[in-house]
């Protein structure tokens, strides 16, 4: 297993004094603190990046603790010349009509990231150590390092499992950010895990999304084939200000499972998918999400997950667009625009690389794009009879499904 130089500062030592770990302790095991930005309206995006910090605990004096830690560290992050651009100066706009899309202008965001160095046609595939990996990150693009300590006090998350804290974890800064505050969460970071969920990663990124006590600030999953750059297990997250469209989407209940949690799926959106949600506790909603993604994983079908609402809820959306590239069957429109599918795009905020895309950007072209990604209502209705028949099978004393 490679050895990262990046945790090597980070981490506590077995001869370290009991004075030195709890000082650690106070700036790396404990929870998440950090600074806000706040707000804007349901309408006018164009300012959510232009808050300084001070101006944040002005507007939301009652952010958590995690998040008051990270974004003091993501600010001095950005202070530092860490970021390929600097998002506070890029523009960003609330689309008028139905679903009020959110897009962002990001010109030449495509050139500056690392390449995807993998196939798309394949989910789940090994880690390979002699591509890029997050233990290959430079120290200072590290916020947090966080795992299980002695003391119940210093853990980030209150009533967290030992099974979560018991290897560490990592935020890191995306070079590349698409919004305020984007983050990486890197699971175990040390294990060199490949990019396929399961239900103590996901758990884990579920407890980020609680800690944080901020609808605005969303977690997010993509598969390989549903636009992961890299193959090393990692989730995504930033703080926007703004409802997303697919967060507003109506839904229609499909069945409630006996540990209460509710399934629905996406209608009058113009992206397939399924919402978890319910009155129970993150491990049963974990569970039951990360059965589906296994499922997803296991017949290689790229997807995206979104968990929202402090992990109050979660989004399953399927998506086929890089298999209509490899095939040629993606419009020549889209492919020039240059979006990518990825998990925020599906939820309703789109980077634009363009100007002429941005300027002339529109609620019709962005749904033709999104129907486009999405399955179709066919496809969808077939893959969702064989998701509820998996869940009913896959552990009967715990999700059996039962008739709404």
């Amino acid at each position: 297993m490679p050895t990262s130089p990046l945790l090597i500062p980070l981490a506590l030592t077995p001869a370290a004094t009991a004075a030195s770990r709890i000082r650690m302790s106070s700036i790396l095991l404990r929870r998440f603190r950090v600074e806000t930005k706040a707000g804007m309206g349901s309408k006018a995006v164009d300012s959510t990046y232009s808050f300084a910090v001070e101006d944040r605990e002005e507007h939301d004096p009652n952010l958590s603790p995690f998040l008051r830690k990270l974004f003091k560290q993501w600010d001095n992050c950005k202070a530092r010349g860490l970021f390929h651009h600097d998002i506070t100066a890029c523009e960003t706009k609330v689309l008028p009509g139905e679903h009020n899309f959110v897009a962002t202008l990001i010109e030449g965001r495509d050139q500056k990231k690392r390449p995807t160095e993998f196939g798309m046609n394949q989910v789940l595939q090994p880690f390979d150590s002699g591509k890029f990996n997050f233990t290959k990150v430079r120290p200072e693009e590290v916020i947090f390092t966080f795992h299980e300590t002695e003391d119940e006090s210093d853990r980030y998350f209150d009533g967290a499992p030992p099974t979560v804290l018991a290897s560490p974890s990592s935020i890191l800064i995306n070079v590349s950010p698409i919004g305020y505050c984007h983050v990486l969460l890197i699971p175990r970071i040390l294990e060199c895990l490949p990019q396929r969920v399961d239900q103590e990663n996901l758990l884990l990124a579920m407890y980020v999304a609680r800690e944080a006590r901020n609808p605005f600030f969303r977690v997010g999953y993509n598969s390989l084939g549903g636009f992961a750059t890299i193959n090393h297990i990692h989730f995504q997250a930033y703080y926007l200000e703004v409802k997303y469209p697919v967060e507003k989407a109506p839904k229609e209940k499909l069945t409630v499972l006996k540990n209460g949690v509710s399934i629905s799926e996406l209608v009058q959106y113009p992206v397939s998918g399924f919402v978890f949600e319910g009155e129970v506790s993150l491990e049963d909603l974990s569970y039951v999400v990360s059965n589906a993604c296994t499922f997803m994983q296991d017949n290689n079908r790229p997807f995206n997950v979104l968990i929202s609402e402090s992990a109050k809820r979660v989004f399953l959306l399927p998506q086929c667009y890089a298999e209509k590239q490899a095939l040629g069957k993606a419009s020549q429109e889209f492919l020039d625009m240059r979006i990518n599918p990825a998990v925020w795009e599906l939820s309703g905020h789109l980077v634009l690389k363009r100007r002429k895309d941005y300027d002339d950007a529109s609620e019709a072209t962005l749904c033709r794009f999104l129907v486009e990604a999405t399955l179709s209502g066919a496809e969808f209705q077939e893959l969702k009879s064989c998701v509820l028949e998996f869940l009913a099978s896959a552990s009967p004393q715990r999700v059996d499904i039962k008739p709404f």
